[in-house]
């Protein structure tokens, strides 16, 4: 958390600083994840953003000339955008940059996310953007890709659509949605799926994450979209955070899967 239909609502909501020079930057904390880059300052101040868009969970910052910014909000990092007025630090802001009109803050509580600087060119050869699978959303990503991806696979589904390598944006929350919604167990290993099953699983895929960017995304405890509302597809959630609930009569269970909750129904779920 935040998946990809927070990622997806987020950059959205970052359209408003397109084209807008920036003025400057204030770093607060480098201490993410990762390091934020040394030069950042200097490379962003006076230049221009060209373009905003989303790979997998990755935010990417097009500015004008030879750079972008990548953010990735790890699990509780948030964007908000304010009028230039309006802003005061608050705790966990870690990294702002001011453009002419607005401010963009990064504020992150568990300091999971992170912030990078690259030039342009070189994204796709970032080890973390290289070894992305197809995104989620993505037209390419069928029943055939998917098969031939883990048709010898003895790793169950759920692992396998959080494995970003194989397919990008998805997270425990939507993998639990997902399954639910096609019907299949998230212990059955991806080597035995057939083909139809598979073909479900990949709509299903693309109608949550499509109904819950409708909704905004999901808030459970620290996303906010950039404008500071909530996402509402939490009030949708079948399966996931429901344990004890009955669905159809059938009672949903939670179980510690590989460190993670899975929630499901195994009545429903075969």
């Amino acid at each position: 958390m935040p998946e990809l239909p927070e990622v997806q609502t987020t950059v959205h909501g970052l359209q408003i600083l397109v084209d807008y020079e920036i003025t400057n930057i204030y770093i607060y904390s480098t201490k993410l994840r990762y390091k934020i880059p040394k030069n950042i300052s200097n490379i962003l101040k006076n230049n221009r953003i060209y373009k905003i868009y989303r790979l997998g969970k990755y935010i990417i910052i097009n500015l004008y000339g030879d750079y972008s910014t990548i953010i990735h909000l790890g699990m509780s990092g948030r964007l908000r955008i304010l009028k230039d007025f309006k802003f005061s630090k608050k705790k966990h802001d870690h990294f702002v940059i001011r453009t002419t009109n607005h401010v963009l803050v990064y504020n992150d509580v568990r300091r999971f996310g992170f912030i990078d600087l690259l030039k342009t060119k070189e994204i796709i050869k970032k080890k973390y953007i290289y070894n992305l699978g197809i995104d989620a959303l993505d037209k390419k990503l069928n029943n055939r890709y998917l098969y031939n991806k883990i048709n010898q696979s003895a790793v169950s589904i759920k692992q396998l659509l959080l494995n970003q390598n194989i397919i990008a944006g998805i997270g425990n929350i939507y993998a639990c949605e997902i399954l639910y919604d096609a019907k299949i167990s998230p212990f059955i290993k991806g080597s035995d799926l057939k083909l139809f099953a598979i073909n479900k699983l990949v709509l299903s895929i693309k109608k949550i994450l499509t109904k819950a960017i409708k909704s905004g995304g999901s808030t459970l405890r620290d996303y906010i979209s950039t404008d500071g509302t909530v996402g509402n597809f939490q009030n949708n959630f079948k399966v996931y955070n429901q344990e004890g609930r009955k669905i159809q009569g059938k009672k949903i269970l939670r179980i510690n899967q590989h460190g993670r909750s899975t929630f499901f129904c195994p009545e429903i779920q075969i």
